[in-house]
């Protein structure tokens, strides 16, 4: 789950973190309420979950009082677009005390998967050039892997070139931010830039923080920070639904039954030449109305060519899944192509349901008939 800018901030206050005044607006009759109590300069920053705000033009420094009005203003309510995000609407704006920056520090904690741990990141190249750093110039990026002997992060900061003062200062906000990494069950925790002021002062003037939704059942005080309208709403309603479903960007939809099966189902529309639109896996348990309420998903994704179901049936019989598609595709009158493939439990039934429905369907025997049907479309 993600957060916004102004809540990571409120987390970092929470545990000590220095960060510059700001007061969150959102709407644009509160605009000169606001700004009437700021000194200048200021910065004007877009509240999205996303990566480049900046390039984006959701980040802004204003001078004094009246650029500061009609920067807010443009930016409340803009069509902020970027690599990572796409298009999203700004409901939300965060104005803040402008710092005088020396230095730009990235800072970071993150889940390493392949070995099993977290992370400590830190570069004394910050800034919104930070991935061209790591591309350009990976030796500049240090990296600390915090194992089962704690977490000291003083050698691998003194190798940043700071002074002593300097040093102790970023310690301390690292320490700091591992320990909320740890307690809030955080997958990431990132600070870009981490600034050092023309008055040696160390203050986040950014805080990103993802955390694991599987741990979010602890953090009840966390999941009320999830903001609905950032999601993806076909996403949102899976959850609630208890579907597992990403937005992805092809035209081929796909319903299967497990994790697995739904990537060697991407790969198989892959090889017909195709892209899947998304992955959604039901669930072994899945009742016939949940079933519908997949496909319902499914068709609302407005790119879509076809369906291609692929169940395995276990615990998820044929017959129990061949009746949802059947009664879903009588209720949502769906008019794209339907390819069916199912083994396992209840196969020759759940086969007789669909072929005596009346309905187009074109149920495959295997995964290389599929291929060819879906390559044909």
């Amino acid at each position: 789950m993600k957060i916004h800018e102004y809540q990571a901030k409120e987390l970092f206050i929470e545990y000590g973190i220095n960060v510059p005044a700001s007061k969150l607006c959102e709407k644009k009759e509160d605009i000169k309420t606001i700004l009437s109590n700021f000194t200048f300069p200021c910065v004007i920053k877009a509240q999205v979950h996303s990566g480049a705000r900046g390039k984006a033009g959701g980040v802004k420094l204003a001078k004094d009082y009246d650029s500061a009005v009609k920067i807010a203003d443009s930016i409340l309510g803009m069509e902020l677009k970027s690599k990572q995000a796409g298009v999203k609407k700004v409901n939300k704006i965060l104005i803040e005390n402008a710092v005088n920056i020396k230095s730009e520090i990235y800072l970071s904690f993150t889940f390493d998967r392949a070995n099993e741990c977290i992370a400590f990141i830190i570069s004394n190249q910050g800034g919104m050039e930070i991935e061209e750093v790591a591309k350009n110039s990976p030796d500049l990026i240090l990296t600390q892997l915090i194992k089962n002997n704690g977490f000291e992060p003083e050698m691998l900061i003194e190798k940043l070139g700071f002074n002593s003062d300097i040093n102790k200062q970023i310690c301390d906000i690292a320490k700091k931010l591992y320990k909320l990494t740890l307690e809030k069950d955080a997958l990431l925790v990132e600070i870009n830039p981490l600034v050092i002021t023309k008055s040696n002062e160390v203050i986040a003037i950014d805080a990103k923080i993802n955390f694991d939704d599987n741990a979010l059942f602890r953090h009840e005080e966390i999941l009320t920070l999830k903001d609905e309208k950032e999601e993806n709403p076909l996403e949102l309603e899976a959850q609630k639904n208890g579907l597992n479903y990403i937005k992805l960007n092809g035209t081929i939809g796909c319903m299967v039954n497990g994790a697995g099966l739904a990537m060697a189902t991407m790969d198989v529309i892959r090889l017909a030449g195709k892209e899947a639109a998304n992955f959604l896996a039901v669930g072994g348990g899945a009742s016939s109305e949940k079933i519908e309420k997949a496909f319902k998903l499914l068709i609302s994704d407005k790119n879509l060519e076809a369906v291609f179901i692929n169940i395995f049936g276990g615990i998820l019989r044929c017959d129990f899944l061949a009746e949802g598609v059947k009664n879903a595709i009588q209720n949502l009158n769906i008019n794209c192509p339907v390819i069916v493939r199912m083994e396992g439990t209840n196969k020759d039934i759940g086969s007789k349901i669909l072929n005596n429905s009346g309905l187009k369907f074109t149920v495959v025997n295997d995964l290389n008939e599929a291929i060819e049907v879906i390559r044909k479309i």
